[in-house]
């Protein structure tokens, strides 16, 4: 029953309006108690006064009897809830109106009897009750006097038993009724209200449960796994269900993101296995027709037949060592070794190694280093990967006659290289495709080449494990032009 948050807001808010109803409860008995002691006080302040002003009802310390009937007479008729006492000066009761059998005490404390005499006004002045032992009532008193001499006190207690108690008040007035039925009322107002309230609020917390739901169930893509927005602005809930969009449609593209990676896993399989499948099949076919023609094969055909099956093997080789390096550096193991190097230096001895290459297919390879270059920090041994790949790509692609230019020249903080061809260009549209290992598996099948490939893959990937990217610029049958940047080493 109490499970939800608005069951237990709603008993909540009931126990609260509950202690604060008590509260004002005691509140209103409490003041309404002091006020009717103040206002009787005050009305009846002059009460005693006038009695003994025209009454002689002590003297040497002797009761005037006939005089004291006459007043306890008078005010029995004029309020009957007054009781009356006759003091001597050190408050020991001489004589009183109310029955001798409900006197619990004998004489009472004159001190508040003395505050009221010397015109203290913080109203109510509470003095005993001789009829109660421990209790304290207001009243009036007024000094007896005789030839000029205090002689005693006349004490009148203002509401005797009539209104000892709160249920006596209320029901002896109305104000006090009418007081206790409007804070029922206005506490009940208070519960309705507060419940409304938590219900509207609460609304939109469980609107976004049930998009957590929906989200939950596997609707990725479902607006009704969402939470409704109406406005940039609201309070936490509104930005509790902005981050939770947030979060699912983060969660909706890695999704997505997983199953185009699951597809292009499972094409990369399908690829993969085509490309070994090829190289395996002609290697194993050169093999067999050596095993099979055994003596009857002349030197020269054997020579070429073996040359055959090693370039095969190359290729091989060189395709499952790509897909080690690739799974090697999409591990979590990839760790790079940091030092600041000479890229300069680095893209010559590259540009040396790959020379003879390039004069075997009719390309001009040259390196144009500017000076002054600083430092870069990196990974050296796989900036020589990069590299590598970089030149080669360029170079296979690059028709006989053509030029591939290594530069490096310094950037701001950091160090730029480039690697320009003058080949066949790549179309715009597979630019942004020819990193993707996938894409160039495809391509190689469909035409026995192009721009991209997996040295690409591993070039981009080796540069993002360095903080950077790499840029491509090409045109049609002009050319082609990588480049990124590194860090200078301050």
């Amino acid at each position: 029953m109490f499970k939800t948050l608005y069951s237990k807001l709603a008993v909540g808010l009931f126990a609260v309006v509950c202690l604060i109803g008590l509260a004002l409860a005691l509140l209103v008995r409490f003041s309404s108690e002091l006020y009717q002691q103040e206002l009787a006080q005050k009305l009846n302040s002059d009460l005693a006064r006038n009695l003994v002003a025209e009454s002689s009802l002590l003297s040497e310390r002797q009761v005037n009897k006939a005089a004291l009937k006459d007043v306890f007479h008078a005010l029995m008729l004029i309020n009957p809830s007054i009781e009356v006492y006759l003091l001597d000066k050190e408050g020991r009761i001489l004589a009183y109106s109310a029955p001798a059998a409900k006197i619990k005490r004998s004489e009472v404390d004159t001190a508040p009897i003395r505050d009221f005499v010397a015109g203290r006004r913080d109203y109510p002045i509470l003095g005993d009750d001789p009829r109660d032992a421990r209790g304290r009532k207001v009243f009036s008193v007024a000094p007896v006097r005789n030839d000029g001499q205090l002689e005693g006190y006349l004490y009148v207690i203002l509401g005797g038993e009539q209104y000892d108690n709160v249920t006596d008040m209320l029901r002896g007035s109305y104000i006090l009724r009418l007081t206790a039925g409007g804070l029922g009322a206005s506490l009940v107002v208070a519960l309705l209200a507060g419940l409304v309230l938590f219900a509207l609020l609460t609304r939109r917390l469980r609107r976004l449960t049930h998009a957590i739901q929906a989200f939950g169930s596997g609707n990725y893509r479902d607006v009704a796994a969402r939470y409704p927005l109406h406005s940039d602005r609201g309070d936490e809930i509104d930005e509790l269900g902005r981050h939770f969009n947030a979060m699912a449609d983060r969660i909706g593209e890695q999704f997505s993101e997983l199953q185009r990676n699951d597809a292009q896993r499972r094409e990369l399989v399908a690829n993969v296995s085509h490309d070994l499948r090829t190289p395996l099949a002609s290697l194993h076919g050169y093999l067999e027709t050596l095993l099979m023609k055994g003596e009857n094969i002349g030197p020269e055909e054997r020579r070429r037949y073996l040359q055959i099956a090693s370039g095969h093997s190359e290729h091989l080789a060189k395709l499952v060592e790509e897909l080690f390096e690739l799974a090697k550096l999409d591990s979590y193991d990839a760790v790079l070794h940091s030092e600041p190097f000479s890229l300069s230096e680095l893209a010559q001895d590259a540009v040396i190694k790959y020379q003879l290459m390039a004069k075997r297919r009719g390309v001009t390879l040259s390196a144009g280093l500017g000076e002054g270059a600083p430092f870069a920090q990196g990974d050296i041994g796989l900036m020589q990967r990069v590299l590598d790949n970089l030149i080669e790509n360029a170079i296979r692609h690059t028709p006989a006659g053509g030029q591939v230019i290594v530069s490096v020249t310094p950037s701001g903080d950091h160090v730029r290289l480039e690697v320009r061809d003058t080949g066949c260009g790549i179309a715009p549209e597979e630019i942004p495709h020819i990193f993707d290992r996938f894409y160039r598996l495809q391509k190689s099948r469909a035409t026995g080449g192009g721009h991209a490939g997996l040295g690409l893959a591993i070039a981009k990937r080796i540069l993002e494990l360095h903080g950077g990217d790499i840029a491509t610029h090409s045109e049609l049958n002009v050319g082609t032009t990588f480049s990124f940047e590194l860090p200078a080493k301050t």
